[in-house]
């Protein structure tokens, strides 16, 4: 029994890897796609018919580009920051429950990684170490542009974890429970989804999973508009690549974490079999992050912060008293 759970649990592992940093690299190819349509341009179109071969060509340039290391750098740490940033993206995957249990020859499958009762707080604690790899990326690249890219880096992350962490303790409050499955399941036997009675919540999570995944407006890390590149200013190659894949990844994440505790999870809907269900419920939540970006500027890191603490964390408070107090009248 033993064995045959540890092998599964590779054989999980495997897959989650796999699947996801194909998707990272088909994502960026769809979000191209995308914003050329809104914009009335084509977008990729030279490799391959419609550019469905544009992800091969990026690939292949990334594994072949020269990777160099500044001269100046902290070298031990310039090679580990992009390691911790798509290590911590995959680990924070393995609470996160992605389809409903089903047979295959006879035998169960769970498609979760590690079933913890603390699922949520699991997720996003490892999520937050990922702040360590462009922290460190910036400080060690002896680059003061790569240095302050890191420094507002670490900035926004703590800021939007503190909306991010208040925003879910209303929803957690109701369900009892910190368990990924514990709260899909709370959105059955005649409850609705919590986004129905948490929809201040709802609202607040997805506006902090913006600025947590690096998504326009909020894409002050590695900003596009700026002449540098942030924290990954003197990164190329596959070292740069993985800080692209954690960042993808994270996107999913934070996708499937919406689904779940807010818009019902992997349970049936009408008739859509709940597998088929919370893939539609991600896939229209990845088109609404990159929606946002073809439509809204990016704002100042000042305005970033003004946000923040003057606006979202005293909502995201006064949502957890409200909810507090609603919870305690009931009880009454």
């Amino acid at each position: 029994m033993e064995t045959g759970f540890i092998i599964e649990t590779i054989i999980k592992a495997a897959i989650v890897l796999a699947v996801f940093s194909a998707l990272a690299g088909f994502t960026t190819y769809i979000e191209r796609k995308i914003l050329a349509f809104m914009q009335r341009r084509w977008g990729p179109m030279n490799v391959g018919p419609h550019g469905v071969l544009q992800l091969a060509a990026d690939g292949i340039k990334l594994f072949t580009k020269e990777d160099f290391i500044p001269q100046n750098a902290a070298k031990p740490v310039f090679m580990i920051a992009p390691i911790i940033t798509a290590a911590t993206a995959f680990i924070a995957m393995t609470a996160v429950p992605f389809f409903p249990e089903f047979e295959l020859f006879g035998y169960t499958v769970r498609p979760i990684i590690s079933d913890v009762n603390v699922g949520v707080l699991f997720v996003m604690g490892v999520a937050s170490v990922g702040l360590y790899g462009p922290l460190l990326a910036g400080m060690s690249s002896a680059n003061k542009w790569a240095l302050l890219g890191g420094a507002r880096t670490a900035i926004q992350l703590l800021s939007y974890e503190v909306v991010s962490g208040l925003a879910l303790l209303a929803p957690l409050m109701m369900v009892g429970s910190l368990s990924l499955i514990d709260i899909n399941n709370y959105q059955t036997d005649g409850n609705y989804w919590l986004v129905v009675y948490q929809p201040l919540a709802f609202v607040l999570f997805v506006i902090a999973g913006f600025a947590e995944t690096n998504r326009t407006p909020f894409d002050l890390l590695e900003h596009e508009a700026e002449i540098v590149a942030g924290y990954a200013t003197e990164y190329s190659g596959m070292r740069w690549g993985m800080f692209f894949i954690g960042e993808y990844a994270n996107l999913f994440t934070i996708c499937f974490l919406i689904s779940l505790i807010f818009l019902g999870g992997f349970n049936d809907m009408w008739f859509i079999p709940g597998g088929l269900a919370i893939v539609l419920k991600v896939m229209m939540l990845i088109f609404f992050f990159l929606w946002t970006r073809a439509s809204w500027p990016h704002i100042r890191p000042d305005q970033l912060m003004w946000l923040c603490w003057k606006i979202l964390m005293p909502l995201s408070v006064l949502n957890v008293l409200a909810t507090g107090f609603f919870i305690m009248m009931l009880g009454s």
